[in-house]
């Protein structure tokens, strides 16, 4: 069963996905939120897999409430924005949050997005992450390797480079030429020898340590 909690500051919004998700076979809503900082206590509390985050709330806005939630559970947070290039949508990626949603998307999609992300998986869809990191990685600062990189292989930083432009196990593994097996063994090694917890913070480490540039897949 998945546990989720939902946070945003219209009550109407809350319901709406209420609706939507609770008693969805599998999923189980078990808290409601109507600031970051009720969202904060909630997750301490309840402990819930999944925290469906709005991004501009009273009191602590989801962008600090992601970070803070992040730093002190094991839930998995998805941004809601109204905008699907929100500025704050990136930085609350780099806070720890496992992918966004925009709040007009179809039920189905918000129901399989909660499912992604409970599973481990980040829920950014490729054109949105190539649109999105590229508008605000030139934004992280100068690159920094750091050693994070240098305890990847070749092969290891070649399949990063291709997680951060979007691509799919499987589709890593048609341009690598290897079995879909193998390409998310490769995934799931460099997401714990570089200590990130999904595919989102993935895409994270290779722009702001300048393995990846903007518009590097327009050129590969």
């Amino acid at each position: 069963m998945i546990r989720l909690l939902l946070v945003d500051d219209q009550t109407l919004v809350r319901a709406g996905f209420r609706s939507i998700l609770d008693g969805e076979d599998g999923i189980e809503v078990v808290g409601e939120a109507a600031d970051g900082a009720e969202a904060v206590r909630l997750a301490g509390q309840l402990r819930p897999d999944v925290v469906l985050m709005d991004i501009r709330m009273p009191v602590l806005d989801g962008l600090a409430a992601t970070g803070q939630i992040i730093a002190t559970s094991a839930a998995r947070v998805i941004i809601l924005s109204t905008f699907d290039l929100d500025e704050y949508v990136y930085g609350a990626l780099r806070a720890g949050a496992s992918g966004f949603l925009v709040k007009d998307t179809e039920p189905a999609e918000l129901i399989h997005g909660v499912r992604v992300v409970a599973r481990g998986d980040a829920l950014i869809a490729p054109s949105i992450t190539r649109r999105l990191i590229a508008e605000f990685a030139a934004r992280a600062g100068q690159p920094d390797p750091g050693p994070r990189l240098s305890v990847l292989t070749e092969r290891e930083r070649e399949v990063l480079t291709l997680v951060a432009a979007g691509l799919s196990n499987d589709e890593i593994a048609a341009r690598l030429v290897l079995s879909p097996a193998t390409a998310k063994t490769h995934v799931s090694r460099i997401m714990t020898k570089t200590q990130v917890r999904d595919r989102a913070q993935l895409v994270i480490l290779a722009y702001e340590s300048g393995l990846t540039v903007p518009g590097w897949l327009a050129r590969a």
